[in-house]
């Protein structure tokens, strides 16, 4: 077990035991070095087991005879990378299915291809499935973790702005170049560049074969690198491919791994009833800022600050930050991008309750009135709009507008 001097805390971990006491099994899923076993580590009973199946014996044991395996760790029982050993999950169901007792199964996976189909075919109905990132800011500086998903209505920023982090350029871009492992901000790893490379490294050798033969790693490792160049932008499937030297077919595939690896994310476009003039391309977002700027070889925070990306990552930035309030509470947002072909553009649209919340991302500390001007495309939707906000580098929650306020970035 962790202790609790070095431990830090996440969001997630009240949702983790109430799922626990309404589903047999829970798998806990996210990208590597995240901190998933850690987490279930410090919550787990103490007579529940912990086994991990990067331990070869076991993986062995797991896949030859998965049901001597279920009967030298019987429940409750904690199983680390259940991705290994796909074969025990219909003994899990089958033994579930007998003690229907809650609680019963914790499982940790990194790849979510082969994780993802064995618990649909073997788990529905009986495993509650939660992802988890990196740090949030709120995690690694211990201020309130336990808060409501970020939604642009006043009572949500009211309450995010009595323990905002800070919105400053220098702390943020400290922040955005080293990223959110927690291996890299707890202190455990000082190499930040080591860390990076050494990640990518595992990543490519051992997730990515795992998931799908790789003919040429050096090929995966430049589409990695473009897709990382191309944060915070709209999908163009066929100039990655161009600009990566593979077909069109290989980055649509490439890409889905690095979906199901946990490295990218894709917000949709906004279709609304009332208008067919929409761009179809999803929006790319890298899901850790650190890594992003590794790939894309800023040398420090101060360049990548004044650099051609600055805007962009700052942005992937928000976007990450939004993502885990609401994934490492047990939600999901529903979330869309908004782009018409007459070049109206707004960042993030959430749609709730029938209602659409606009949010803006500017790296700029003067507020202006113009950020909002294209939020006036929306009444052509013919959606009830609700309150908006521009997240960006004031010190302190400005209006803008009757509806729409102008909110430092650390209210994230």
């Amino acid at each position: 077990m962790v202790g609790d001097s070095v431990y830090f805390h996440r969001a997630l971990e009240d949702c983790i035991l109430e799922a626990s006491r309404q589903f047999s099994v829970i798998l806990l899923t996210g990208p590597r070095q995240v901190g998933k076993t850690t987490l279930l580590q410090h919550l787990r009973e103490e007579q529940r087991a912990y086994v991990s199946l990067d331990d070869l014996g076991m993986r062995a044991l797991a896949n030859t005879d998965p049901a001597l395996f279920l009967q030298r760790f019987p429940p409750p029982v904690l199983i680390d990378e259940i991705q290994y050993a796909p074969s025990l999950l219909p003994y899990i169901k089958m033994d579930s299915d007998k003690t229907r007792k809650s609680g019963d199964y914790w499982l940790t996976g990194s790849q979510q291809f082969h994780v993802m189909k064995g618990v649909t075919e073997s788990l529905a109905g009986r495993v509650a499935v939660i992802n988890l990132l990196g740090f949030s800011g709120r995690e690694n500086s211990r201020r309130d973790r336990a808060i409501e998903p970020f939604l642009p209505t006043s009572r949500i920023i009211n309450t995010r702005l009595e323990t905002a982090g800070p919105s400053r350029l220098g702390p943020v871009f400290s922040d955005i170049w080293y990223g959110w492992y927690p291996s890299l901000r707890v202190g455990t790893v000082r190499n930040r560049d080591l860390f990076f490379g050494s990640y990518i490294q595992t990543y490519i050798e051992r997730d990515v074969r795992d998931l799908v033969q790789i003919g040429n790693q050096e090929s995966f490792l430049r589409f990695l690198k473009a897709c990382a160049a191309r944060t915070a932008q709209l999908l163009n499937l066929s100039e990655l491919a161009r600009d990566t030297d593979i077909s069109v077919p290989t980055a649509k595939h490439w890409l889905s791994i690095l979906q199901a690896s946990f490295q990218v994310y894709l917000v949709p476009p906004y279709h609304g009833n009332a208008t067919k003039r929409l761009i179809k391309a999803p929006k790319l977002y890298f899901l850790d800022t650190g890594l992003c700027a590794y790939l894309t070889e800023w040398s420090s925070p101060e360049t990548l600050s004044a650099g051609a990306m600055n805007g962009a990552i700052f942005e992937t930035h928000a976007f990450t930050e939004i993502l885990k309030s609401w994934w490492h509470r047990l939600r999901r947002p529903n979330l869309f991008y908004y782009r018409d072909k007459d070049g109206k553009e707004i960042d993030f649209l959430f749609e709730q309750d029938r209602r659409l919340y606009p949010v803006e991302v500017k790296m700029a500390a003067t507020t202006k009135t113009e950020w909002v001007r294209s939020f006036s495309v929306l009444d052509r939707l013919k959606m009830e709009v609700g309150e908006g906000a521009v997240l960006c580098l004031t010190e302190l929650a400005l209006p803008l507008t009757r509806r729409v306020q102008a909110v430092p970035v650390g209210v994230l």
